[in-house]
C-alpha cells in the first residue's frame, strides 16, 4: 500500500487559500494581488518533509480583464495558456487534462463536489472534496505518494480547475 497524505484547504474562495497539514505545517498559499496576478507558493516547512518533491516552488497565473483566463508558469519556465492547463478531449466531457513537466499527461475529473486527478494508467492519485458543515476546515485534499514529484502542478491544476468551476469557464 502507498503512502497518503493529506492537506486541509481553509478558505473555501479558491482566489486566495491556504493549505495545511494535518500537523499544522503551512504547505501551500494561494494569493490574488490587485494586478490580476496570483502567485501559488509551496511551503518550505511542509516540502522539507517529503524529500520525493520535485519540480517548481511557486506557480503564477496571470489572468485577463475581469479575471478572464489568461496563462500560467511553473517557477521560471515558459508560459501556457491557461486553456492548455485544462484542455478537454471531448465537448461533452466535464474532464480536463494537463501535461505535467514530467512531459506526462494528467486527468481532472470534476464533479460538483469533488475533483480527482487521474494519471495515463486510471489510477487516481489525488481527491480534493469539500468538507462537512462542521469541519474547520473547507476542503481536504488527499495526495498519494507517487502525486509528490508534481503535488505544485497539481495544486496549481487544481485551483485553475476550482476557479474555473466558481466563475463558470467553459
Amino acid at each position: 500500500m502507498s503512502s497518503t497524505y493529506t492537506l486541509l484547504q481553509y478558505s473555501a474562495d479558491p482566489w486566495n487559500a491556504r493549505f495545511e497539514d494535518l500537523e499544522g505545517r503551512l504547505a501551500f498559499t494561494v494569493d490574488e494581488n490587485p494586478n490580476l496576478i496570483m502567485k501559488i507558493a509551496r511551503e518550505a516547512p511542509w516540502a522539507q518533509q517529503h524529500p520525493d518533491i520535485m519540480g517548481p516552488n511557486n506557480s503564477y497565473l496571470y489572468f485577463g480583464p475581469n479575471r478572464t483566463p489568461g496563462h500560467l508558469i511553473y517557477g521560471n519556465s515558459t508560459y501556457q495558456t491557461m486553456a492548455q492547463a485544462r484542455h478537454r478531449k471531448k465537448e461533452s466531457s466535464s474532464s480536463r487534462y494537463f501535461w505535467a513537466q514530467n512531459g506526462k499527461e494528467y486527468k481532472w475529473r470534476v464533479v460538483p463536489q469533488k475533483l480527482e486527478c487521474v494519471d495515463s494508467k486510471g489510477n487516481v492519485i489525488v481527491l480534493w472534496e469539500t468538507s462537512q458543515l462542521t469541519d474547520p476546515f473547507a476542503a481536504k485534499l488527499t495526495i498519494k505518494h507517487s502525486a509528490l514529484p508534481i503535488i505544485t502542478e497539481i495544486v496549481t491544476t487544481l485551483t485553475l480547475n476550482r476557479i474555473a468551476q466558481v466563475s463558470s469557464w467553459q
